[in-house]
């Protein structure tokens, strides 16, 4: 079986995320987004609340599994018995920054592939932290997050 590991803070989940996730599961027989816990920085949503949040979006998709990672990727790579890593591009600087990881994930473990795919031009422009600093100021999140969980991000900053 043909295992992928999507990895992400996804906090929160965008749609551009879920692109990626959608059509990451169209090639891979099982995808496993690992949402990172990450102990030095305070994300604005509980590692469990991101992985519930995108269970919610994704319970279309049968192949995909939601879990939580602290550590080394290829640890948890290994872990789910994946053998490639799915990251998803917006731009150079992505690619630039996202090309060093793979090159060191792949020292780290020559066993891992990573996919890069690009996003769908109509969310090149979206990042988690674009979509916080707009929730800080009640701007509309229509088009930018799935819309399961607009009214959950909004709840933050009531």
């Amino acid at each position: 079986m043909r295992i992928a590991v999507y990895p992400g803070s996804f906090d929160p989940i965008t749609n551009g995320h879920l692109d990626i996730i959608e059509r990451a599961s169209r090639v891979y027989e099982k995808l496993v987004v690992g949402v990172l816990s990450n102990a030095s920085k305070t994300p604005l949503f509980s590692a469990e609340k991101r992985v519930e949040m995108i269970r919610l979006v994704t319970k279309h998709l049968d192949n995909v599994e939601v879990d939580t990672f602290t550590g080394l990727l290829v640890d948890f790579a290994a872990s789910k018995n994946a053998t490639v890593i799915v990251k998803g591009l917006r731009t150079v600087a992505d690619f630039e920054y996202e090309f060093q990881m793979a090159l060191l994930n792949k020292a780290l473990n020559p066993e891992y592939e990573t996919m890069f795919m690009m996003t769908n031009t109509k969310y090149s422009y979206i990042s988690s932290s674009m979509v916080k600093e707009l929730a800080g100021f009640h701007g509309d999140l229509t088009g930018l997050v799935p819309c399961e969980i607009i009214e959950t991000i909004e709840e933050k900053y009531k």
